[in-house]
């Protein structure tokens, strides 16, 4: 798909969290798989700062366990901490560069593991608040181009302004409380994923795959029927239970 088009379904996207009846973790889900591919880079997150002021993963390009042990590296160090404190966008960060490494060791060996070889972190801000940081990460060596870049940086603006909407218009509540909230439906979340890969005797990201291919196929939002299951009020042997690979001997 052209990038005009794909950027015209990102607005459109957008433009939905304009409703209260809105899932704000499935659209961000989907609007980071949308940064690679406007972007082309391999992966791209949304932390978003908690009530104390540390970054927390929000949504992810892929639920996969590696990618997300990547981004939690940077709960209290890495690029997202320094952009979201500075307000400072970070840009072509080589991951084995030796003061990097440095600097944010535990960030730096997480996203080595991957195959990273370059990051970027762009600030989530509005005016002069900055909520969190849109983390992107490559595998090809060459730079972002000053388009892409800019880019970048306009998606940033959406992410944010999309999870500021999305309690505003539910509720009138502090900017804190808005954020928070975000932040405790991604809590739910990593639960539920928790109980079904238990429940199912497979793994967490193919029990992720199974409850967000149902929500999707019967018009649920993820974020509420995550919760019906922690309350007991879903039965989730209506969920298709994922088939476990083969084991080779």
């Amino acid at each position: 798909m052209p990038r005009e088009q794909q950027l015209s379904k990102v607005f459109l996207e957008v433009a939905d969290t304009l409703v209260a009846d809105f899932d704000i973790l499935e659209f961000l889900q989907q609007f980071t798989t949308h940064c690679t591919q406007l972007l082309n880079v391999e992966a791209a997150g949304i932390l978003l700062a908690d009530e104390q002021g540390y970054l927390q993963l929000l949504a992810a390009s892929d639920e996969h366990s590696r990618l997300l042990e990547v981004f939690a590296s940077q709960h209290a160090q890495g690029p997202c901490v320094d952009t979201f404190h500075t307000g400072q966008p970070l840009l072509h960060v080589k991951v084995a560069d030796p003061e990097v490494i440095n600097v944010w060791p535990q960030f730096a060996a997480a996203a080595t593991a991957l195959g990273f070889t370059t990051t970027h972190a762009i600030p989530l801000q509005l005016r002069e608040s900055v909520i969190g940081a849109l983390g992107l990460f490559q595998k090809d060596p060459d730079p972002l181009s000053n388009e892409d870049i800019l880019l970048a940086k306009a998606l940033a603006g959406m992410a944010t302004i999309s999870i500021l909407q999305q309690r505003t218009l539910a509720h009138s509540e502090v900017e804190r409380s808005q954020l928070q909230y975000a932040l405790t439906s991604r809590i739910i979340l990593e639960q539920v994923k928790g109980i079904l890969a238990e429940r199912w005797q497979v793994s967490v990201d193919d029990a992720f795959t199974a409850l967000r291919a149902y929500a999707r196929a019967h018009h649920h939002r993820l974020t509420q029927l995550a919760l019906n299951i922690t309350q007991g009020t879903f039965d989730t042997d209506q969920i298709p239970r994922p088939v476990p690979p083969a084991k080779t001997s």
